[in-house]
């Protein structure tokens, strides 16, 4: 299936795996690309050595493109796109939207900007800036998410912009990117799915958390960091939510100071990043502070496998995914689904509908 998407960065199947924390390494990401799909490798918890060894493991197991997801903001986005252009990687995915110093840097060096945008004007805005492509999270997209249903938000994107669109948010099948291409989007970006994959690293007893999950068991919650963050309802989501302020507070700076030793980031630079996230938003130096929290938090589950002490970041898609097949399996089914739906919707002369 050839799409804007498909022919901008040379990848099979108009489907992309998001570059989740702690999640999406290189096993994951180049199952993906190897399925045919858009990996997108998650850097924002990696130091800078580590992004480079990780996006050279990579390579290392798939002569595929891919991609690296950044985080905008951080005091050492430059140093990471000098890795990504150093390192030939295909594409760059942002969380937030990139400077136009950025987008320009990266477009210099034949590398492809796809940035992450949750609402209509920040997808012009990027566009002006030069971005080529952009993924439109609804509502219904795990970690930080907007109000906005992806049905809803992608029709107003699709409408606004002349550059391909990739839909984010509820989707997990071959019928949802039928629909997404209904609404002109080039493609789908799917989190939750691949997570729930047999390439993934999550520990089995995560994976059984999100596999038992009901569509009711998945919130969105403001007190991990003071931002709507969409994930499983658990126990230290109840108690984080009924935590004092000063407690919760106490808890965030111990797990800020062992994600700046985990990822090498000085006092000094965490505040930078802190600085910046505060940027054009209504936070308390508190949701700050609580913001440097969460990569620690969702390592405990994720990587470590506790859910106890840990949360964990989900779309409302993991109420109806009950199945672990392996990237190739997945993608397979999700094109051959999408083929046998467009075929009944639009039945050959030689078969046609009942």
């Amino acid at each position: 299936m050839e799409t804007a998407l498909t022919r901008l960065v040379g990848v099979r199947h108009p489907i992309v795996q998001t570059g989740m924390g702690w999640v999406a390494g290189p096993r994951l990401v180049s199952a993906s690309a190897e399925a045919g799909a858009l990996g997108i490798l998650a850097s924002a918890t990696m130091t800078l050595d580590r992004l480079r060894d990780a996006v050279r493991e990579v390579k290392s197991r798939t002569q595929e493109p891919f991609g690296v997801n950044l985080r905008a903001d951080a005091g050492d986005a430059g140093d990471r796109v000098r890795i990504i252009v150093d390192e030939g990687v295909r594409v760059a995915s942002f969380a937030l939207a990139p400077s136009p110093e950025l987008i320009a840097e990266l477009k210099e060096a034949g590398v492809v900007v796809i940035p992450s945008v949750g609402a209509r004007r920040h997808a012009e805005k990027v566009a002006a800036w030069g971005a080529d492509a952009v993924i439109v999270q609804g509502g219904e997209g795990g970690g930080h998410t907007g109000e906005v249903a992806t049905t809803v938000l992608l029709p107003q994107v699709v409408d606004a912009v002349g550059i391909p669109v990739v839909a984010a948010g509820g989707f997990h099948d071959g019928r949802g990117l039928v629909a997404a291409l209904a609404y002109g989007a080039a493609g789908v970006a799917m989190g939750t799915r691949f997570l729930l994959t047999s390439d993934s690293t999550v520990p089995d007893a995560v994976k059984a958390r999100y596999l038992a999950a009901t569509v009711k068991d998945v919130t969105v919650t403001r007190a991990v960091d003071g931002l709507p963050h969409r994930m499983l309802r658990t126990e230290l989501v109840d108690a984080l939510e009924h935590a004092g302020r000063t407690k919760a507070l106490l808890q965030a700076a111990r797990r800020a100071a062992g994600f700046r030793r985990l990822s090498g980031l000085t006092w000094r630079r965490m505040v930078q990043d802190g600085l910046a996230m505060k940027h054009g938003k209504d936070l308390t130096w508190s949701q700050v502070l609580l913001a440097a929290n969460t990569p620690m938090l969702l390592k405990s589950a994720m990587v470590d496998g506790r859910t106890d002490l840990g949360v964990m970041a989900s779309g409302q898609v993991a109420g109806v995914i009950d199945d672990l097949p392996s990237c190739a399996e997945l993608v397979e089914r999700i094109m051959k689904e999408a083929a046998e739906v467009r075929e009944r919707l639009n039945p050959s002369p030689s078969n046609p509908s009942p």
